[in-house]
């Protein structure tokens, strides 16, 4: 590919989108009919991240035939001015480390819980978890899922993946809800007391060093 149109790499697109669908799909296991439409729009959003990001970069096109010349970069086709942060900071190669470093972070920060919370319910036996990551936030799979996505918008942030974000937040918030109507009636008194002293999904930020490094079942 030519430095001014690095995009039309569909293998690298189809590739990035089964890699981490099948890594999202390892943690949460989809099982009744609401839980699979939510994953329906992971999908969605994976598919127009990596679409945009490999594919066709429709979000780089409408503004560059928007603002024209007046576009702040020259070769906005080239993969590092993708990254439309880096061009709203100026271009630069710091900007570039920054950004990528920072959504790293994010990615990181989003295996990290999805895979503790996913080790801890599993090794629960379909008990109730209040300990290790659930004595942090009562969903960390779902705040894992929730980095992820930011640390995407970082990296990638496309017209559709921005407008898709927030549906996809919104729907995890309502089947965590739905969730915990029926570990109440599970688990009753104690889990309501587990609740009412734990966050859904964001601790205080002083906690999230503690939140992150914490100690699961199973853990070297």
């Amino acid at each position: 590919m030519s430095e001014e149109y690095a995009y039309g790499m569909w293998v690298i697109a189809a590739f990035n989108i089964g890699l981490f669908l099948f890594f999202i799909l390892s943690f949460i296991k989809p099982k009744k009919i609401k839980e699979w439409r939510n994953m329906g729009v992971v999908t969605a959003f994976l598919v127009a991240l990596f679409t945009e990001m490999y594919g066709f970069p429709l979000t780089i096109y409408l503004l560059t035939g928007w603002l024209g010349e007046a576009y702040p970069v020259l070769q906005p086709f080239s993969h590092m001015y993708g990254h439309l942060w880096v061009v709203v900071f100026g271009g630069s190669t710091l900007a570039w480390i920054i950004v990528m470093g920072l959504s790293l972070l994010f990615l990181i920060a989003g295996y990290t819980l999805m895979s503790k919370g996913w080790r801890q319910i599993h090794g629960a036996h379909d008990k109730l978890v209040t300990d290790g990551v659930y004595a942090y936030a009562r969903h960390p799979q779902y705040t894992g899922l929730f980095l992820i996505i930011t640390g995407f918008l970082i990296q990638w942030p496309t017209l559709l993946t921005v407008i898709m974000a927030p549906i996809l937040i919104y729907a995890y918030v309502h089947l965590s809800r739905s969730e915990e109507a029926a570990v109440k009636q599970k688990f009753n008194q104690s889990y309501q007391e587990y609740a009412s002293r734990t966050p859904m999904f964001f601790p205080p930020m002083n906690q999230w060093k503690n939140f992150l490094y914490v100690k699961v079942e199973g853990e070297l």
